[in-house]
């Protein structure tokens, strides 16, 4: 079933790159904070495509739909603020959610073409390549990729803010990043970071929350703070993580 799944995620993420291909509306829609034309074109498009494979959908703009079984957790565009001054860092991320479980994943990133696929317990991909299980790091020469505002230098050699997790996640399982952690006030929404999470998990990545919450959830209303490295990685940055937030009278 898993493998299903992915012929109709990809369907889903073709139907989002043709959506905002053919989009002219590139503006804010005034209804909420961050929401532009071009999150409801992708939004529709892609949600059209879930359901038509049978699936149920939790979306970033939509909501949850009722109903039982499988749910497609979907960002129809991850990195809207950066698609939306022209940078090109975004990302249509889906992960089917069944049982709980993270079932398969497609990450699509707009800026350069590249797809990521995963399927529990199948590995991970890029392009079709699978990706090679992550070798250790250490945290004095980590390229860290942070969401929000890091209340202090954590030990790592360098950070980037790069503003599309799904794909820092996706960075992080190929190598290109060391580590990704979420410093915002607010947290991200499931759609931010499941699909980035099974393409880490199945490349030897462990994802966890900050503050030992469980990540894979369908509330669209709740909020997490993901943390993703190596197994040894992830526990010094975790011990710093702690000692940062410790003293963040923002953090909520």
């Amino acid at each position: 079933m898993p493998r299903d799944f992915l012929d109709v995620l990809n369907a889903a993420a073709d139907a989002a790159v043709e959506a905002l291909a053919g989009c002219t509306d590139w503006g804010p829609t005034g209804r909420k904070p961050g929401q532009y034309g071009f999150d409801l074109a992708a939004d529709e498009a892609a949600t059209a495509a879930l359901r038509d494979g049978g699936l149920r959908v939790l979306s970033e703009e939509s909501g949850l739909e009722a109903g039982d079984g499988p749910v497609a957790v979907l960002d129809p565009v991850d990195g809207s603020t950066n698609a939306s001054r022209g940078i090109r860092y975004f990302a249509t991320s889906i992960c089917v959610v069944e049982g709980g479980v993270p079932a398969a994943a497609v990450v699509h990133d707009h800026g350069n073409g590249e797809r990521f696929e995963a399927v529990n317990g199948g590995g991970a991909y890029r392009d079709g390549i699978r990706l090679a299980r992550r070798e250790e790091q250490s945290l004095r020469s980590a390229v860290v990729a942070v969401n929000g505002q890091a209340p202090g230098q954590g030990g790592w050699a360098q950070v980037r803010t790069l503003g599309a997790a799904a794909l820092e996640l996706c960075g992080v399982a190929d190598g290109r990043l060391d580590a990704y952690i979420d410093f915002s006030a607010s947290g991200l929404g499931s759609w931010d970071y499941l699909g980035g999470l099974l393409v880490c998990r199945e490349a030897g990545v462990e994802a966890v929350d900050g503050a030992g919450r469980e990540l894979v959830t369908i509330e669209h209303a709740a909020r997490r703070a993901p943390v993703a490295a190596t197994p040894q990685l992830l526990k010094d940055i975790l011990d710093t993580y702690v000692q940062l937030t410790s003293t963040d009278a923002n953090r909520c």
